[in-house]
């Protein structure tokens, strides 16, 4: 049954049918086949949707959307262009610095690309930026929306794998913070090499008009996750937050947001929300269904008579995740794979939380290789330029990110120092 609903699902990808179709009809075959009742479909579906952190994704998303309309997103370019956008490669460290502060509130890499990538990408070709490097740059940089608390992506982790979502989101910011970094760092270089950006400091603001002008904006990250640690509120109670702050500073305070723009991000929002709702629905189903059939037990069986060792066992995994990111979506494989490999790399003395920010580090790397990379999409949509352009533009980028990973993986305290403060025992 498992290797027939395989087959189906690799086939299904094969012939471009959707990520969640795929799952969920190979899901259905796999019942057909086992002779299960079809109703427990329903049920099993129904039952990977009913969790209440879940919540927290629509709400996400919203937040996103009404800060890229509400003109939140502008402000916050501006006051990330007022601390590095006066050097040479300037522009580009900006689009980095926005990334991480707008992950701060988002929860979604899609909705970072989009927000903050239809300011800075027609920004950076202005001043010069091929069009390719801004629409890499951008996916890539959209990446951190995942990795810097709040995280979708992370939420599902705890679900799965059930670890606390608060000790993920504080353990996150570690390796955001690196990433950030040596993103930074690299494009900085990288642009003194080519010569580009020279000018990138024209017609940026000083640091403390630009905080005056994005006072409002930068009180929202610190209003969410202040909340969360402080214990005021869940981080499932944070996304409704996020959004009625969403709804007030931009309706309100910069009165960017009216009824007519408020219909089109509630359906983008809804539309968004369903898509990944339906994935983890079908991928809840699958995962039912591998479990009852002894796969899980049996890969970590196999995983322990063949990798000796922790280094091993995580240098294995992150070769997986690596390829498996690239043709599956990063819920979907989260909470197939999440219930499967945590217990094994509990077995071998990893810290699940540890190993959970392994997983979401590696697979939002799925989100900007081809072929199904999410955030490629957007910001090619956004660019107006076609996938196969900004491919060689990329792969210094996904280098970056794979060295920071190791980093990530054989350095456990990058990920765990500040949890372990925060939730001293």
């Amino acid at each position: 049954m498992s290797v027939m609903m395989l087959i189906t699902m690799v086939l299904c990808f094969a012939l471009t049918v959707s990520v969640a179709v795929s799952i969920g009809l190979a899901a259905i075959l796999g019942i057909q086949v086992s002779g299960i009742n079809m109703l427990i479909s329903v049920k099993e579906m129904f039952s990977s949707i009913n969790k209440f952190p879940l919540a927290a994704i629509p709400f996400f998303i919203l937040a996103g959307n009404l800060m890229e309309t509400g003109g939140i997103s502008r402000r916050l370019v501006e006051f990330a262009k007022s601390i590095v956008g006066g050097v040479q490669g300037g522009l580009p460290m900006t689009c980095v610095l926005t990334c991480m502060i707008f992950a701060a509130v988002s929860g979604s890499s899609v909705a970072t690309t989009f927000a903050v990538g239809a300011i800075l990408i027609p920004a950076l070709i202005k001043h010069g930026y091929p069009t390719p490097y801004a629409a890499a740059l951008q996916a890539t940089s959209a990446e951190l929306g995942v990795i810097i608390p709040p995280s979708i992506p992370m939420i599902l982790y705890g679900v799965s794998a059930e670890v606390s979502i608060g000790e993920l989101f504080i353990a996150g910011f570690g390796p955001g913070f690196l990433i950030s970094g040596a993103l930074m760092l690299f494009v900085y270089i990288y642009c003194r090499y080519k010569g580009w950006g020279k000018n990138d400091g024209d017609g940026r603001l000083r640091f403390l008009p630009a905080t005056r002008q994005a006072g409002w904006a930068l009180m929202m990250p610190v209003i969410i996750l202040g909340g969360i640690y402080g214990g005021i509120f869940t981080p499932t109670e944070a996304s409704a937050v996020a959004v009625f702050y969403a709804l007030l500073v931009g309706g309100v305070v910069y009165r960017e947001l009216n009824f007519k723009n408020l219909a089109a991000i509630l359906r983008k929002s809804v539309l968004s929300s369903a898509v990944i709702m339906f994935i983890i629905a079908n991928a809840g189903l699958f995962a039912f269904l591998i479990t009852r059939a002894g796969v899980p037990a049996a890969i970590g069986t196999y995983l322990e008579s063949v990798l000796q060792s922790p280094a091993m066992f995580l240098l294995g995994v992150n070769a997986a995740l690596f390829l498996i990111g690239m043709f599956i979506e990063t819920s979907a494989a989260i909470i197939v794979l999440a219930p499967i490999l945590a217990p094994v790399a509990i077995h071998f003395g990893i810290d699940p939380v540890h190993f959970g920010l392994i997983m979401v580090v590696n697979l939002a790397l799925g989100m900007i290789t081809p072929p199904f990379g999410v955030n490629l999409f957007a910001a090619c949509t956004v660019a107006k330029i076609s996938l196969d352009r900004i491919i060689g533009q990329l792969v210094p980028f996904v280098l970056v990110i794979l060295a920071c990973l190791m980093v990530i993986t054989y350095v456990p305290s990058i990920s765990l120092t500040l949890r372990d403060l925060v939730y001293a025992k």
